[in-house]
């Protein structure tokens, strides 16, 4: 790579609720294996990355790894706060205690988002995404939905030169792209450029789940014809989508949608299937050496299945996707040992870029 051709490197993390434990411990896997093969230690996965973006649970471990935060305490965050940041699962049948939950909705939501917004606090604490980018030079995007014009909206560092939302508490961005519909209240956002006025914001994933067309669009602005940017796109591990369908499954109504829930778990999986394949596209018809690599992710076991819902937080659910984020890790591994693969010998440069962040004083 000459002085005059310019490597920029990319993370895109899908928004996905609890199963976020899987995107946070796989790159933390990640990392110790790393570790482990080029004998260094304290590496800082965001450093690996010229821009990070996320979209909801993804967008939270997006300005985690921007601010320099341990990954094993983002897993924490999740595994020790599940029950508390999500008290109540969304109905999926009709019976006397759906209905009993359905009308107490409101509070559950409101303690969740209370709950979560402490454990951010813990996390962030007043950072806002000015001071990181100073501080660090990492460039985040983060989705989210601004509700009083039904747009999209970005939260972003000043690596494009806007200054809208470097005022803006790391804290605040996380509850904006994290306030899913029916599982999370709406986020009301203190504008800080004013005592005045607040925001409300509902999830990114409402229009970017999968937020690499974001990241291909941020990257392609931050860099010159002639540049090489690498994309890694990482999801959540959901349960494979789709289903078999009947005459009668065509008309539908509010209970077989699950309470509308099942009709946002097919908008996440339709989008994420749909943004990959058009950034791939794109990739190829860019003045850049452009590639957009989706992190391996292998089927889950079929005893997996009940237990990776958006708000599913039991002691096996948690268990499954750490178990799985491991088991991916090794998938991963296993690629860049191929070095016959184009995308493995990308791999392979990004995890020696990983490396590279570590203290590399010989291990003992």
């Amino acid at each position: 790579m000459t002085s005059s051709r310019r490597r920029l490197r990319v993370l895109s993390i899908d928004g996905g609720g609890m199963r976020g434990l899987y995107s946070s411990a796989y790159l933390w896997s990640l990392a110790k294996q790393a570790e482990a093969r080029q004998r260094v230690h304290g590496i800082d996965i965001g450093k690996a990355f010229d821009l990070i973006v996320g979209t909801s649970t993804g967008g939270v471990i997006a300005c985690a790894l921007a601010a320099g935060i341990s990954l094993e305490k983002v897993v924490e965050l999740y595994s020790e706060n599940a029950k508390a940041i999500f008290p109540a699962k969304v109905p999926d049948r009709v019976s006397p205690s759906a209905i009993w939950r359905a009308i107490r909705w409101p509070q559950y939501l409101a303690r969740g988002t209370r709950q979560l917004e402490i454990a951010l606090s813990e996390v962030f604490g007043e950072t806002t995404v000015d001071e990181v980018y100073n501080e660090r030079g990492i460039a985040i995007s983060i989705t989210a939905v601004e509700m009083s014009h039904h747009r999209s909206w970005i939260f972003k560092t000043p690596h494009l030169g806007g200054q809208r939302d470097g005022r803006f508490r790391l804290v605040d961005v996380c509850l904006a792209t994290s306030a899913a519909p029916l599982y999370r209240s709406m986020a009301r956002v203190s504008d800080p450029t004013s005592d005045f006025h607040r925001y409300t914001f509902v999830d990114g994933g409402l229009w970017a789940n999968n937020p690499v067309l974001v990241a291909m669009i941020d990257a392609l602005r931050m860099s010159k014809p002639g540049d090489r940017i690498e994309i890694f796109s990482l999801g959540t591990s959901p349960r494979p989508p789709g289903g078999i369908y009947s005459d009668d499954d065509a008309h539908r109504g509010f209970f077989k949608w699950k309470f509308g829930g099942e009709a946002a778990i097919v908008s996440l999986d339709s989008q994420t299937f749909a943004y990959d394949k058009m950034a791939r596209m794109l990739a190829k018809h860019v003045d850049r050496d452009c590639r957009v690599i989706r992190l391996p992710t292998a089927s889950l076991p079929a005893d997996a299945m009940p237990y990776v819902n958006l708000d599913e937080t039991s002691r096996m659910s948690l268990q499954a996707l750490t178990d799985q984020a491991m088991a991916d890790v090794w998938h991963t591994l296993a690629i860049c040992d191929d070095s016959s693969d184009q995308d493995a010998l990308t791999l392979t440069c990004f995890m020696n870029a990983l490396a590279a962040t570590g203290d590399d004083r010989p291990l003992r």
